[in-house]
């Protein structure tokens, strides 16, 4: 719909049922798939890759992104724990959950996952000096450099950011 490559429901149903559409490396026909910030939708037959990103307004918007750029995305560390016999695991923002993460990964770090193997190839900390993009809240799809960060200790935190 937002591609403009169909405009009735009907339309979108037939390209989705074709299994055209792949998100995250995977083919999805479910038309109401939930695909959300940072995930890859890919559509073969126009070998078109896009990056779901947000815009100003807080709105979901497609970035056209290179074919050696779809095979990652970045995902942000929710939490870092240990499971069972004491192995370390990150879970991620949406959803996945990461096996042996570098010691140095902590929560709100990105890290860059490879789609295809589920692994971590690259990471950044969350630290001042860093440029990022709002994911909630009123300035949903703000890009800015983080300039410091107020920690209240069993409250939220307060993270100032620099246009």
């Amino acid at each position: 719909e937002r591609l403009k490559y169909a405009l009735t429901y009907r339309e979108v149903k037939m390209i989705v049922m074709q299994r055209l559409i792949k998100v995250d490396g995977k083919v999805r026909s479910d038309m109401f798939y939930p695909a959300g910030f940072m995930d890859v939708v890919q559509i073969e037959k126009t070998k078109e890759n896009f990056r779901l990103l947000y815009n100003t307004k807080g709105r979901f918007a497609l970035h056209k992104i290179a074919k050696e750029e779809a095979g990652y995305k970045l995902c942000r560390v929710k939490k870092v724990t240990r499971g069972p016999k004491g192995i370390p695991y990150a879970i991620t923002h949406d959803g996945r959950t990461v096996r042996y993460p570098d010691p140095d990964i902590k929560a709100n770090d990105t890290i860059r996952l490879d789609l295809a193997t589920g692994k971590i190839q690259d990471y950044v900390k969350f630290v001042a000096g860093n440029t990022v993009m709002i994911s909630g809240g009123n300035n949903i799809g703000r890009v800015g450099v983080i300039t410091h960060r107020e920690r209240h200790p069993g409250s939220f935190e307060i993270v100032h950011i620099k246009d």
